[in-house]
C-alpha cells in the first residue's frame, strides 16, 4: 500500500467533502480521507491495482477536479477576487440603491423611477444583477452537478436561480404591457446573495490560509542552494544536484542545505523552526546538522548524508500533512449530519413553499420564503468546525517541536488520566555525565579533567563516553595500560597517572583517606572514578546518567494536571528509586524487560485507564505501540520510522504539557465550533420558515445571506484563536 496526498479543486462545504470521500472509499483498494480546509485527499492505495491516473480519475468521476499530486513549494495561482469584489461592492450599492430608494424616502434618479419609467427600472436592475452570476459561475456550475450529490452551492444556485429565472419572467411581462409586475422584480436579491457568498469564500479561503502558515513556514525552512567544495573552489549548485557525501559548506547566515555531519569546523546553529528550542546548539566536528538549520556565527564544512524527501525537515512536513488530512471522532459527527443536511434543506425549503401557496399567501411571499431557507441554512459551519482546528492545532504543534501522526492523538491526549515514564534516555539523558568532583590537589577542576579524560579516550569502556567533552589531544600520554575491571595507567608529565574504582587503590596499597565522599555520591546513585598521581589521590570523580534539567519541573506540573505518573526502568530497583525520588515519582517499576513494561501498560489499559507512555523509542518501542499514545523522546534526525504516535524532536519534556494544553484547547475549540454550527442552523431555519413572523422576526433573502457568511466566519475565526 502507498500514500499519496492529492491536491483537490472545487470543494466549497461538507457535502462536497463527503461527497469526494465516499466515492473514493466506494473504489477497490482505496482508503482516503478528504481535508475541506487544506482543499486535499490523502490516500492509501494499493499500487499493484490502482495508479495516481485512476486516482486523479475518481476525483473527476465524484464531480471536483484533481490537480494531482500534492506539490510543497508550488506556487499558488494569482487570485483577482479581491480586486472583482471592490468593484461589484460599486454595482452591489448602486443596485440596492435603484431598487430600495423609493422605499427608503431617498431621491430617486428620475429615468430609472420605477413608477414614471418601469422599462427602464426592470431592464437595469437586470444588467446590473447580471454579472454577478457570471462571477458567481462556480457556485452555480457546482451547485447544478446535483446528480453527484446536493452540496451548499446547490442551495444557494436553487435559490439564486429561483430568484432570477422569475424575475426575468416579470420583466417580460412588463416589456409587454404588464407594468403590475413590476413590483415583483427581485434581481438585487439574487446579486447580494452571489455578491455576499463571494466575499464570504474570499474571507474564508484567507482565514483558511493563515490556518496553513506554519505548515507553509516548514516548506520554506530549507534553502533552494548549497554552497558545495570542489577541486575547483566553492560553488553554488541547486539543492536537487546534491549528492549523499558532498562536501557542502555554510557561512555565518547561511542556512544547512541537506541533513549532515560536520567534517570541520564549528559553530553555533539556530534550529528554532526544526526543534522548537529558541536558544542557539553548539556544533563541533561529528555533530549532525539539520536542513533548515540558520549557522549563527561559525564556518564548517560538513557530508551530505540524508537529501531530498530523505531530510528530516521533508520527513516532518510529510508527517504534519498526513496528520491534518486525517479525522478526529468528534469530527464524524459533523460529517455524519452534514450527509443529510442539503437534502433536508431542500425538501423544508419546498414544504415551505407549497405551504405558503395553500395559505393563499401568492407566490412572492411563497418564492421569497423558499430562497431564504435555501440560502438562510449553512453546511460550511459544520464541515469546518473539525478541520480548521485540526489543520492550525497540528501547525502549532510542528512549531513547538512536536509531531503528532494523526490528528485523533490530539482528541485522545484530553483523556489521558496516566503517564508512564521509561528512566534511561528520558528521565534523564541516556549517557553518562560527570555529576560532581571532589578535588583534593592544587589542579583546577578543568586541568582533573583534561588529565582524566587524556587517558579515557584511550579506553573503549562505556565510562569513557562521559569524558567525551573534555578530550585534549595536546596532552601526551606514554606507556598507556587498561587494568582489567579496575581502571587506566599512564604517564602524564613524567607523573604517574591512575584512574578508577575502589579495587584499584586496594591494588596499589593506597589508604582511602575519603570514604564519606564516595558514600555520598553513591547514595545519589554515581559511578565512582578515583584518580590518582604519584600514588597519591588528587579527586574523586562522581559519574552517572543524570536528569533532564527539567524532569523534575515536568512531572511536577502533569500532577498538579491531575495526572498520575507512573516510571518504568530496566536498572536495579535502588538506582531507580534514587532517580525517581528525585523528579518525585513514587510509583516506580523496576527490572523490568521491554516485553514487562509492554505487559504494565496493557494492564493499565485494561483496567479503564488512558495511558501515555513516554520513551526513548528503541527498546521502549512495544510499550510505545501499546499505549493510547505513545510519544518518543528523540533527536531531531530520528523521526523517520519511529514506532510513537508523537515524537519531541528537541528532546524537551515540557513539551508534552504543551501537548496536552493544545488538545485541551483543541477539543474545547471544535466544541464550540460545532454548538455554533448546530445551534446558528436550529435558530435561523424555523426563522426563514417564518415561524416567528408573529412575532415580528423575519428575514429576507439578502439577510439571510449575509448571516450565513458570518456564521461560517464565526468558526473560522474562533480557531484561529489556537494560533
Amino acid at each position: 500500500m502507498k500514500k499519496v496526498i492529492l491536491k483537490i479543486e472545487g470543494m466549497s462545504c461538507s457535502a462536497c467533502q463527503n461527497r469526494v470521500e465516499k466515492y473514493l472509499n466506494k473504489q477497490e483498494g482505496v482508503k482516503a480521507s478528504v481535508n475541506l480546509v487544506m482543499q486535499q485527499a490523502l490516500i492509501e492505495y494499493d499500487d499493484e491495482k490502482i495508479s495516481l491516473i485512476d486516482l486523479d480519475r475518481f476525483i473527476d468521476e465524484s464531480g471536483y477536479k484533481s490537480l494531482g499530486v500534492y506539490n510543497d513549494k508550488e506556487e499558488e495561482k494569482i487570485d483577482n477576487t479581491k480586486y472583482y469584489l471592490i468593484i461589484l461592492a460599486f454595482i452591489v450599492i448602486f443596485l440596492m440603491y435603484i431598487s430600495m430608494s423609493h422605499m427608503l424616502g431617498l431621491p430617486v434618479i428620475p429615468f430609472l423611477s420605477m413608477q414614471k419609467y418601469p422599462i427602464n427600472y426592470g431592464i437595469t436592475l437586470f444588467l446590473l444583477a447580471t454579472p454577478f452570476l457570471i462571477f458567481g459561475f462556480d457556485i452555480i456550475k457546482s451547485g447544478i452537478t446535483i446528480h453527484k450529490g446536493a452540496n451548499m452551492d446547490t442551495l444557494v444556485t436553487i435559490g439564486v436561480l429561483a430568484s432570477f429565472v422569475y424575475s426575468f419572467i416579470n420583466l417580460i411581462l412588463v416589456i409587454n404591457g404588464n407594468i403590475a409586475q413590476i413590483e415583483h422584480l427581485y434581481f438585487e436579491s439574487s446579486a447580494m446573495i452571489i455578491y455576499f457568498i463571494k466575499l464570504g469564500h474570499y474571507i474564508d479561503k484567507n482565514s483558511k490560509n493563515k490556518t496553513k502558515e506554519a505548515i507553509k513556514e516548514l516548506v520554506q525552512i530549507t534553502p533552494e542552494s548549497a554552497l558545495i567544495k570542489t577541486n575547483d573552489g566553492d560553488k553554488e549548485i541547486t539543492i536537487d544536484e546534491v549528492k549523499k557525501g558532498d562536501i557542502l559548506i555554510c557561512k555565518p547566515g547561511m542556512k544547512i542545505a541537506v541533513d549532515g555531519v560536520i567534517v570541520k569546523g564549528n559553530t553555533h546553529l539556530d534550529e528554532t523552526f526544526i526543534t522548537g528550542e529558541s536558544i542557539p546548539a553548539k556544533k563541533k566536528v561529528s555533530d549532525k546538522v539539520i536542513a533548515g538549520s540558520i549557522n549563527i556565527d561559525g564556518y564548517i564544512e560538513y557530508e551530505a548524508l540524508k537529501i531530498g524527501p530523505d531530510t528530516t525537515i521533508s520527513e516532518i512536513v510529510r508527517l504534519v500533512k498526513e496528520a491534518t488530512n486525517t479525522k478526529m471522532p468528534i469530527g464524524r459527527i459533523a460529517d455524519t449530519i452534514s450527509g443529510y443536511f442539503v437534502p433536508a434543506i431542500i425538501i423544508i425549503a419546498l414544504l415551505t413553499f407549497v405551504i405558503y401557496l395553500l395559505l393563499g399567501k401568492g407566490i412572492d411571499d411563497s418564492l421569497i420564503s423558499f430562497v431564504t431557507v435555501l440560502v438562510v441554512a449553512c453546511p460550511c459551519a459544520l464541515g469546518l468546525a473539525t478541520p480548521l482546528a485540526i489543520v492550525t492545532s497540528v501547525g502549532k504543534c510542528a512549531k513547538e517541536g512536536i509531531i503528532i501522526k494523526t490528528s485523533a492523538i490530539l482528541e485522545n491526549a484530553n483523556k489521558i488520566d496516566i503517564i508512564v515514564f521509561d528512566k534511561t534516555g528520558t528521565l534523564t539523558y541516556g549517557n553518562l555525565r560527570i555529576s560532581k568532583i571532589y578535588n583534593y590537589s592544587s589542579h583546577s577542576e578543568k586541568e582533573l579533567l583534561c588529565i582524566a579524560s587524556s587517558l579515557e579516550k584511550n579506553s573503549i569502556h562505556p565510562i569513557s563516553s562521559a569524558f567525551k567533552d573534555y578530550f585534549n589531544d595536546k596532552i601526551e600520554v606514554s606507556n598507556f595500560k587498561n587494568i582489567s575491571g579496575m581502571g587506566l595507567y599512564g604517564q602524564i608529565n613524567q607523573k604517574e597517572i591512575y584512574i578508577g574504582n575502589s579495587k584499584l587503590l586496594e591494588k596499589l596499597k593506597i589508604e582511602n583517606k575519603y570514604k564519606v565522599d564516595e558514600e555520598n555520591l553513591m547514595n545519589d546513585g554515581n559511578s565512582i572514578i578515583y584518580v590518582v598521581e604519584n600514588k597519591k589521590i588528587i579527586a574523586l570523580i562522581g559519574v552517572m546518567d543524570i536528569l533532564r534539567d527539567n524532569a523534575k519541573k515536568v512531572i511536577s506540573n502533569l500532577k498538579a494536571m491531575n495526572k498520575d505518573i507512573i516510571m518504568l526502568s530496566g536498572d536495579n530497583e535502588k538506582t531507580a528509586k534514587i532517580i525517581a525520588k528525585k523528579v518525585g515519582i513514587y510509583n516506580v517499576v523496576a527490572n523490568v524487560l521491554p516485553q514487562e513494561k509492554e505487559k504494565k501498560i496493557k494492564e493499565l489499559i485494561s483496567n479503564n485507564h488512558k495511558v501515555m507512555m513516554v520513551g526513548d523509542g528503541i527498546n521502549d518501542a512495544p510499550s510505545l505501540v501499546s499505549a493510547d499514545i505513545g510519544v518518543s523522546v528523540k533527536s531531531g534526525t530520528d523521526v523517520a520510522g519511529d514506532s510513537a504516535d508523537v515524537i519531541l524532536i528537541n528532546n524537551d519534556l515540557s513539551k508534552i504539557i504543551a501537548l496536552l494544553n493544545i488538545s485541551h484547547k483543541t477539543i474545547k475549540i471544535i466544541k464550540e465550533n460545532l454548538f455554533w454550527a448546530f445551534i446558528y442552523n436550529v435558530l435561523m431555519i424555523p426563522i426563514a420558515v417564518g415561524l416567528f413572523k408573529s412575532l415580528g422576526i423575519t428575514i429576507s433573502p439578502t439577510i439571510a445571506s449575509i448571516s450565513m457568511t458570518i456564521s461560517s466566519l464565526c468558526v473560522v475565526f474562533n480557531s484561529l484563536r489556537l494560533r
